[in-house]
């Protein structure tokens, strides 16, 4: 959807609102002009991409009530994940029990998330998201009300954590799929990254607010406020002006569907290479609560200070890099493979560092690197998808990003109690690394280009060009 004056408001017809189908200003184009390009990694670029305004997609009303009910939503769900961990570790003293609690919550997206996606692409997704919104708020009101009258048990926090987590198996991919009803393609980078946002400045408010109700009334009543929380979305989601929605045409049930989505992804360089750099990434690049925790108490001795420090600034970096990729317009995959490779290798440099202050600073551009990739990965594979696709595909990247870390922690964690947390930081960093270096140079045969070192202005230039396209001499350059 534009976000021009008026634009919000002219309904799209009933067609499959897929990226192909439509200019980058959401009008439809023409039938040449909609014809899928044979591969779009690292096409050159015959202009600099426009930069949208930070905040252009708010402009659309009903991503803006979408927009304000995640925020306190979410900010209620990160006390929530606070107060569950502390609650199992007030009731148990071990620490297994709250990483039983963490594994129960990620569990159902393991096992039944490309399900998910399935279900997604034939209901409708507004509907959808009042019943799991709703279903999420319900869970935190019974366990306020177990604790609040003090007959909680850890049976009771595996239960509800447990059926979180099968709320997220069609939450998640509604969600990420819904975005793109509300704005249209046009607008979809922006409402991504203004997404990520969101979810980042919850993160530094959320267990803030966690940690001061926990220590003043008990953690019931951040059970309570979150289960309150879910009012937000459920009536921005109500408010919300069906005419205005890019309106998409639902999937009929049907025979082999999952494999269907799976032969799709499998059939599109451009989704399955970011979904695959995305899982490598996620599986053993993002497992901070295992390198954090053992850099501030074995490597800095510096305790549960600066792990909070450590754990703030990167969520600073990831807010900061959330906004950073709102102003972009475009989310080409060059980007992707340039911020996953920065971020493995910040990763390695971040393992030898020698003082806790400089190891703390670096978790800023870690963070504004992870998140790129996040969001520059989540646009790319919305983007590149058919919208009667988009569920089964947005499934199958949540899955791989949310399920790849507690695969991958017990790995890590076993390398870094055996060689020490700088080892075990710079192997997920050299992962991610070789992950980015050969899935971009996949993309670049896959694109018929080649990789060209030359020089430009004195200056020595490395970068994709078309197989045919040769260098000028380095001094006609220089």
């Amino acid at each position: 959807m534009s976000s021009g004056t008026g634009a919000a408001s002219a309904p799209a017809p009933a067609t499959h609102d897929s990226p192909s189908a439509r200019d980058s200003t959401g009008a439809p184009r023409s039938p040449e002009s909609s014809k899928p390009p044979t591969s779009t990694a690292y096409a050159p670029e015959r202009a600099e991409p426009a930069r949208s305004s930070m905040f252009s997609s708010l402009r659309v009303r009903n991503y803006r009530l979408f927009f304000l009910g995640q925020v306190v939503s979410n900010t209620g769900t990160w006390m929530q994940r606070i107060a569950q961990d502390w609650l199992v570790l007030s009731l148990t003293g071990s620490s297994t029990a709250v990483g039983v609690t963490t594994a129960l919550q990620f569990l159902p997206m393991l096992l039944f998330g490309l399900y998910g996606g399935v279900l997604v692409d034939r209901l409708p997704k507004r509907r959808t998201l009042l019943v799991t919104q709703s279903a999420m708020g319900a869970t935190g009101l019974v366990l306020a009300f177990l604790t609040l009258s003090g007959h909680v048990q850890v049976w009771h926090v595996y239960l509800a954590a447990f059926a979180v987590g099968l709320a997220t198996v069609v939450d998640n991919p509604a969600r990420q799929s819904f975005v793109s009803e509300m704005v249209g393609p046009g607008q979809l980078q922006n409402a991504v990254s203004l997404n990520s946002a969101n979810f980042q400045s919850a993160r530094l408010v959320g267990p803030a607010v966690a940690g001061v109700m926990i220590t003043g009334v008990g953690t019931g009543w951040a059970f309570l406020l979150n289960g309150l929380s879910f009012l937000a979305p459920i009536v921005g989601l109500l408010l919300m002006r069906a005419r205005e929605l890019h309106v998409v045409e639902r999937t009929p049930r049907g025979k082999g569907q999952l494999r269907e989505g799976l032969r799709y992804v499998a059939g599109h360089p451009e989704l399955i290479w970011p979904i695959v750099l995305v899982g490598f990434i996620g599986t053993f690049g993002f497992n901070f609560p295992v390198w954090l925790s053992a850099y501030a108490d074995h490597v800095f001795h510096a305790g549960a200070g600066a792990y909070s420090l450590f754990n703030t600034l990167m969520a600073l970096g990831s807010l900061t890099g959330a906004l950073l990729a709102a102003r972009r317009g475009t989310a080409p995959l060059r980007l992707l493979i340039a911020a996953a490779a920065a971020f493995g290798v910040l990763e390695i440099v971040t393992a030898g560092a020698p003082s806790l202050w400089l190891f703390a600073l670096l978790m800023v551009p870690i963070g504004i690197c992870g998140l790129t990739v996040n969001v520059t990965a989540n646009t790319t594979v919305q983007m590149g998808t058919d919208a009667a696709m988009r569920g089964r595909v947005m499934a199958l990247f949540m899955m791989v990003f949310m399920g790849g870390t507690p695969l991958g922690a017990p790995v890590v964690g076993w390398i870094t109690d055996a060689y020490g947390a700088r080892v075990g930081f710079a192997l997920g960093g050299l992962i991610s690394a070789a992950a980015a270096v050969t899935i971009g140079l996949i993309l670049a045969r896959a694109g018929g280009l080649r990789l060209a070192v030359g020089w430009h202005h004195g200056h020595p230039r490395v970068r994709f060009v078309p197989r045919a396209q040769r260098e000028q001499p380095a001094r006609a350059s220089a």
